[in-house]
């Protein structure tokens, strides 16, 4: 049969993880993350992480491997994913990705050719600053002038994307998107999303943010904050997280907490969509509790 990939993609709280670990379930298939926030140790109910019992369930990996203030990139990630391929297809088995990030899906199932130019920290602090002065209009219209393809994928208010993609340009010449080409990646996919409407999507969105605060979300981010990781680092700019680091600095109250982060969350969903478009030929969408055709009786 050859190598052979199966991917479960799409916008948060969509059913990803239910679906991924029932495929893999049934073909003998383990799990590989394809999340870049579920790959930060003691980042659990915030990025909502496959639980224990999930992950009992079938294989898991590239969860929980990375130090919340540790650097990590799209090129580190997908040399990682390669390896794990590896070894799960020497064992015989099929590796079921499963994320919501689009570059880190799309890096590795059209092998990407991921920039990999070391930071220029000096030069990303100037970027930084330049970027926080300018506001976000600007600096979207700035991206826009050296790469607009990747202004069109970046969410500018991810800071810390939109200078990667500014620092690339500037040191290179040459704008990220255009790094990123694509190959072949040796090995056959299969990509399955599932097509919520935007009102189910929303309903679902704001009740997995109510079950994170109700399991212990601040008690979560007291115990990061109390190993030493503060608010000004990437990794804790991610959604949820800044607002509860504003709700325990008394900066909002837990209820604003709450909402900012419902609609945060949708806003990211939206994002999410533009990589995995209903329309997309190299996608099969599914509807919510439906199988693979493969799968079915």
């Amino acid at each position: 049969m050859g190598r052979k990939v199966i991917a479960v993609v799409g916008p948060t709280a969509t059913g990803k993880t239910a679906l991924a670990i029932e495929i893999a379930r049934r073909i003998g298939g383990e799990i590989v993350n394809a999340d870049s926030r579920q790959v930060y140790r003691g980042m659990d109910i915030g990025t909502a992480k496959p639980t224990a019992a999930e992950r009992c369930a079938v294989p898991h990996y590239l969860f929980d491997h990375v130090r919340p203030d540790e650097a990590y990139s799209l090129g580190v990630y997908r040399e990682q994913a390669l390896a794990v391929f590896h070894e799960i297809w020497a064992r015989g088995h099929v590796p079921v990705l499963t994320g919501g990030t689009g570059q880190y899906t799309w890096a590795l199932l059209e092998s990407w050719s991921v920039p990999e130019i070391p930071p220029d920290f000096e030069l990303r602090e100037r970027l930084e600053r330049e970027c926080e002065a300018l506001g976000t209009e600007a600096t979207l219209r700035r991206l826009q002038d050296v790469d607009p393809v990747a202004a069109a994928r970046i969410d500018v208010r991810n800071l810390r994307r939109v200078v990667r993609a500014l620092e690339v340009f500037e040191l290179t010449g040459r704008p990220i998107s255009d790094w990123q080409s694509k190959g072949d990646p040796g090995f056959s996919y299969e990509a399955f999303g599932i097509a919520l409407s935007r009102p189910l999507l929303d309903e679902r969105i704001n009740a997995r943010v109510d079950a994170m605060f109700a399991a212990g979300f601040e008690d979560e981010v007291r115990r990061l904050r109390s190993q030493g990781y503060q608010r000004d680092l990437p990794a804790m700019s991610s959604i949820g997280y800044s607002q509860v680091y504003q709700l325990l600095d008394g900066e909002i109250s837990r209820e604003m907490a709450i909402e900012e982060t419902r609609r945060a969350t949708r806003r990211l969903a939206r994002k999410q969509a533009g990589w995995f478009r209903l329309q997309d030929t190299r996608l099969c969408w599914l509807q919510p509790g439906e199988l693979p055709a493969f799968l079915r009786d």
